[in-house]
């Protein structure tokens, strides 16, 4: 029951925003919903003038479907033939009293004649407003779709019957089709109607944004509740329900987090007599703690083949997700300073400084609005069907220490990377840990399906919040794909190979800044993959046979084979530099001494053919990273080192 109480709380936390529209990057959009009122996709709107007459009325955009309706339990849960009608937006089958004498179909009862009733009980309870009279006596006239048809929203045949699916042999010109028809989806009877109350004299606010008709709802329907009991989430007696929210996800979601329906089969196995000997939940309870479910995914849920993660602050919703594409310097949590459009800096102490100080930024941000209740929420639902959706994984945190896990993974998972890019399209350079739908690429392949990608990343949660180590197999896939470059486009395997680095790093803690030290083996056979590498690239330009550096070099062709067997295949590597350093010997010098001197650190006995472990590939990215930033090189080669003015193309992060 915690993370009903924590969305509870949020609720609460959060009440300023109750009812006011809010807008995505894409537009859309979303509001936190006031307790009995829920989101539906109206078609038609139509207008009443405050003396409840007809006004006018007209076909919905797209764009301008989502509305905020009050609702009760019944119509919120409703299915099937049920008759529950909306209180006061419905379908064009409830709110229309001569839906039937226009050749409207109903099931069993006439949906009209409950949805009247209702309504009535709310226009003539002491919380009605002016609007919702208006409203109530224009439908009493029992005429709305006589009003629609004069109006050419809906049409009538030659008998006067409704036509609720469009033939070609309606059409007065060829290829003319009414809106309505393109707008609502299925038979027009499920057309969904809101209504509006027009005034000459001022500028009313739209029904569904009005605050007073919201109150007036919420106060007259919380005189209908059920009998009280002990609610389980608060361990007050209120008023409680067996009744809870769907449209989690979406507006079409039917899967429920709490249903307690099925009578009838092994719900209860023999152990209760009803569900409220299982758990009790307030109706109160129910509702704000879902909305806030609700409002919290759409603002910043991240939802990957209808799996959702999310992540939360009771006090302040905002806070850094460990599911974010961004790194933490675009996020905007750091001071100015730290927070540039590319690293200068190429010593590792100076990007692990400047990764320090956008994590100090962040911190400070948080102590100014942290509170006595600053946790933070880790939630992760799915549903297996159409109806039932589960709590996957939750956590509660206390906010420093979910930050603290948040700096350990971001330090030990780091590593200096090339991927992102800014608002100009220009790649961005940063250092910090990927993002885990970015793990997610460099393990399967940026044409992973769904499933994979929200598989590992619901993997790779408690690795970030529990510091868990980072699953071997995905590792190990991570590692074969950065071994294999031939099998996918340079940038593609740049990415996956600093990725793969910084995976491998979180058990190494190695830095990006060559560590001449090290007397891995592996480790060793990566920094002489990566000269050799350089220097059959140098040798390939000075000789014009490769300015666009389209060619792969040798050791790059055999990088995969090399991490298997790397004492055959470095001779087979070396005889094919061979040609090169006879034709360019002195200018390609450095890169000799410098593979004599790394081929001296592996002993005799290590330089065999047992294969390599994935710290070469840590070696083969600092060794590179190193050649590339070297002044020493650049005094020593003097006038030629105008020819590598372009090498840092070749590279991530140069």
């Amino acid at each position: 029951m915690s993370w009903l109480l924590n969305l509870y709380e949020t609720y609460k936390s959060n009440l300023g925003r109750v009812g006011v529209p809010e807008k995505k990057r894409d537009g859309r959009e979303y509001t936190l919903l006031p307790i009995s009122h829920t989101t539906q996709n109206a078609q038609i709107e139509v207008e009443i003038t405050e003396q409840g007459d007809f006004h006018s009325a007209r076909v919905l955009d797209k764009d301008e479907f989502s509305t905020l309706i009050p609702c009760t339990e019944k119509s919120a849960s409703r299915a099937g033939s049920v008759v529950a009608p909306y209180p006061l937006h419905d379908k064009l089958s409830y709110v229309a009293g001569d839906f039937v004498a226009y050749g409207g179909k109903v099931k069993k009862e006439e949906p009209f004649a409950t949805y009247i009733q209702q309504l009535e009980g709310w226009a003539n309870s002491e919380y009605a407003t002016p609007k919702l009279k208006s409203i109530y006596r224009y439908l009493s006239k029992r005429q709305l779709i006589k009003d629609l048809s004069d109006h050419s929203i809906l049409y009538l045949d030659e008998n006067q019957q409704l036509i609720t699916k469009w033939d070609k042999k309606y059409e007065r010109s060829p290829g003319e089709k009414p809106r309505i028809f393109t707008a609502v989806p299925g038979e027009l009877e499920s057309a969904f109607i809101r209504f509006n109350v027009y005034s000459p004299d001022k500028a009313l606010t739209k029904i569904w944004l009005d605050a007073e008709l919201y109150d007036s709802f919420i106060s007259y329907y919380s005189q209908l509740l059920g009998e009280e009991d002990i609610c389980y989430v608060t361990g007050k007696q209120l008023p409680s329900t067996d009744k809870h929210a769907n449209k989690i996800r979406n507006s079409g979601d039917k899967a429920k987090l709490i249903s307690a329906n099925d009578t009838s089969g092994f719900t209860f196995r023999g152990r209760f007599a009803d569900s409220h000997e299982a758990a009790s939940i307030s109706y109160e309870v129910s509702q704000k703690a879902h909305n806030a479910l609700k409002w919290l995914i759409h603002r910043q849920g991240k939802i990957m083949d209808n799996r959702v993660f999310l992540v939360w602050g009771n006090d302040d919703p905002d806070v850094l997700s460990f599911t974010n594409n961004d790194n933490i310097f675009a996020m905007g949590f750091g001071p100015e300073s730290s927070r540039p459009t590319a690293i200068k800096s190429h010593t590792n102490e100076e990007l692990a400084f400047d990764l320090a100080k956008a994590l100090s930024g962040y911190r400070n941000k948080l102590a100014v609005k942290s509170t006595s209740k600053a946790n933070v929420n880790i939630l992760v639902l799915d549903s297996a069907t159409t109806g039932r959706m589960a709590v996957l994984y939750y956590r509660n945190l206390d906010k420093k220490l979910y930050f603290d896990k948040l700096i350990d993974w971001h330090s030990k998972c780091a590593w200096l990377h090339r991927y992102q890019k800014d608002e100009q399209g220009e790649l961005l350079q940063f250092f910090g840990a990927p993002a885990t739908k970015d793990i997610a690429f460099a393990t399967y392949g940026p044409k992973a399906n769904d499933k994979l990608v929200k598989g590992l990343m619901e993997r790779m949660l408690p690795c970030i919040v529990d510091g868990r180590p980072v699953p071997q197999d995905i590792v190990r896939s991570a590692t074969h794909r950065a071994s294999n470059p031939l099998a996918m486009d340079k940038w593609e395997w740049e990415k996956t190979l600093s990725i793969t680095c910084a995976l491998i790093n979180t058990q190494e803690g190695y830095n990006v800044a060559l560590d001449e030290e090290i007397r891995d083996r592996s480790y060793l056979f990566g920094r002489l993959l990566a000269i050799a590498d350089v220097l059959e690239r140098n040798a390939l330009e000075r000789s014009g046979q490769d300015r666009d550096k389209k060619r792969s070099t040798n050791a790059i062709r055999y990088m995969s084979v090399f991490s298997q067997h790397p004492e055959r295949t470095w001779r087979t590597i070396q005889n094919a530099l061979q040609p090169h350093q006879a034709k360019f010997g002195k200018q390609l010098n450095y890169y000799s001494i410098m593979i004599d001197e790394v081929a001296s650190k592996i002993p005799f006995d290590e330089f065999n053919n047992e294969p390599l472990t994935g710290k070469y590939l840590l070696g083969f990215y600092s060794q590179r990273y190193e050649i590339y930033h070297n002044t020493d090189k650049k005094r020593h080669e003097g006038n030629n080192a105008g020819d590598e003015n372009n090498q840092d193309d070749n590279i991530p992060g140069m």
